[in-house]
């Protein structure tokens, strides 16, 4: 697991891309969490004529968990709901990717008490990426 200066956590996945996006969805589900959107970027740019490697963003989250967050503080509305990158790099290596909890946090001024709602994102990362 990686997590760079600006917040993103990476984690490697022992899966294809479209293997831990399918993985990812069906553990979304068990829990009752809204899959609102899967963005096929990769695909989108093969309709263009372009390439890139298999690159697939889901959007997901829960009003329940959410909403009391976005009262709090506001602007956490532009990075919710939730999201998960699963992506493949140059060398073939698939990676799971999120915003920190605790980078939202402090871009947003939540308060501490109120980041356990979100705080999932860690382990459903890790779940998809094991």
């Amino acid at each position: 697991m990686t997590e760079s200066k600006n917040g993103l956590v990476s984690i490697g996945a022992v899966h294809s891309v479209d293997e831990t996006v399918e993985k990812l969805k069906g553990i979304l589900m068990a829990k009752g969490v809204t899959v609102f959107a899967v963005v096929d970027h990769s695909g989108e740019a093969a309709k263009a004529g372009l390439q890139m490697p298999n690159t697939k963003l889901l959007i997901f989250g829960s009003p329940k968990a959410g909403t009391p967050v976005m009262l709090a503080a506001p602007s956490i509305a532009i990075d919710l709901p939730l999201k998960i990158l699963v992506a493949e790099d140059g060398a073939g290596k698939v990676w799971v990717s999120y915003n920190s909890t605790q980078f939202l946090a402090e871009r947003h001024g939540v308060p501490s008490e109120l980041m356990k709602n979100l705080a999932v994102i860690e382990a459903l990362a890790a779940a998809a990426a094991g």
